[in-house]
């Protein structure tokens, strides 16, 4: 899958099939979404349409009927198609699917259409063997009982969604708009993507690797949070950031405050200070045609090789590939850097190390 400027001669056309018990957040996501995608003419860039097995209305889990247009025919000439989520029916029980559905999804797929899941749409996806020997995703809570009817597909329930090939599964709920984001980036470039997020009044992307919210307690934010450091910051990316200096702003000793952050975040601070300047640095990679180099000392890494480094720890990608894969113009080169890549994780360090390690030099 690659960027497809053709497509824009007619808009992409994508059906979302809608089953019994359908999740009506799910069911709302590819039009909302996908529908905010337009040229700067206001040209659509999408034509979603939904559609039900005969054309028959199916019930939501939250207590209204879809009433559709379309019935599987819909799916015929599709270029995607999206199973949102269920929570109910023998794909979920038995790992079975009305075998008019099967035959429409595998068609679909056979003739080249991306195919495409929200949720435990994914269980839909297997039931058609659609899933068998790739990797996917489901939500979370939903992990045993999929193994359990589908042991033939490389489960991965701790990401957002992943991209085999034509097949995109996602996980829970609004994991769904981080993949029509994605899709709408890989198809458009992030400038379409980015203003699609801003009408939908989103994030311009999450990793598709990053982890899943799985339940957790969450804890009261009050005037002993972490928050004011977090912000703080957020705003000095570019500058060295020590621990003590963030438990400083929030006013503890380190101990307190690196106890307080982890239970705040999920994460140490040095792996959310990293993880902070990776975000900014993939955002100017996309957005400005500042060198790599330059990109690097803006966001705190300092080098070239340092930014390299946690760039492909975290997405697997060099800065100069991930800058040809999302940014809409050709950039210029970064600075030639002497030596080779060496090092290890920080998260092999404490605290205090890793922190010093991801300041500029």
């Amino acid at each position: 899958m690659r960027n497809n400027r053709a497509m824009t001669v007619r808009p992409h056309r994508i059906a979302v099939l809608a089953l019994d018990q359908v999740v009506g957040l799910d069911l709302g996501t590819p039009s909302q979404v996908f529908g905010t995608a337009r040229a700067t003419d206001d040209t659509h860039f999408y034509d979603v349409r939904v559609c039900t097995p005969g054309g028959q209305p199916v019930r939501s889990t939250g207590g209204f009927q879809v009433l559709p247009d379309h019935g599987l025919e819909l799916l015929d000439t599709a270029d995607s198609v999206i199973v949102p989520g269920i929570h109910a029916g023998t794909a979920l029980t038995s790992g079975t699917v009305e075998p008019e559905a099967a035959e429409a999804l595998r068609a679909a797929y056979q003739r080249g259409a991306r195919i495409m899941s929200i949720c435990t749409g994914a269980f839909v996806l297997a039931a058609a063997g659609l899933l068998d020997g790739r990797r996917a995703t489901t939500h979370w809570a939903y992990t045993e009982q999929f193994r359990r009817l589908h042991g033939e597909v490389d489960l991965d329930p701790g990401v957002l969604f992943i991209v085999d090939d034509r097949v995109l599964t996602s996980a829970g709920v609004a994991a769904g708009i981080d993949l029509c984001l994605h899709v709408i980036r890989l198809d458009h470039g992030s400038e379409v993507a980015n203003r699609a997020a801003r009408r939908c009044v989103m994030p311009p992307w999450r990793d598709g690797g990053q982890a899943q919210y799985i339940e957790r307690p969450v804890p009261k934010v009050t005037d002993s949070s972490t928050a004011g450091a977090r912000e703080w910051a957020r705003q000095r990316l570019h500058e060295p950031i020590a621990l003590r200096d963030l438990a400083e702003q929030a006013r503890m000793s380190v101990r307190t405050f690196t106890r307080r952050f982890r239970s705040e975040t999920g994460l140490s601070p040095a792996q959310w200070l990293l993880q902070q300047r990776t975000d900014h640095a993939r955002l100017l990679l996309e957005t400005t045609d500042l060198t790599v180099d330059q990109i690097a000392h803006r966001t705190g890494f300092g080098t070239t090789a340092s930014l390299r480094q946690q760039l492909h720890q975290r997405i697997g990608v060099a800065p100069s590939t991930y800058r040809r894969t999302f940014h809409p113009r050709p950039a210029p080169a970064a600075h030639p850097q002497a030596g080779s890549l060496t090092g290890t994780s920080t998260g092999d360090a404490d605290d205090a190390t890793a922190l010093a390690e991801a300041s500029p030099r």
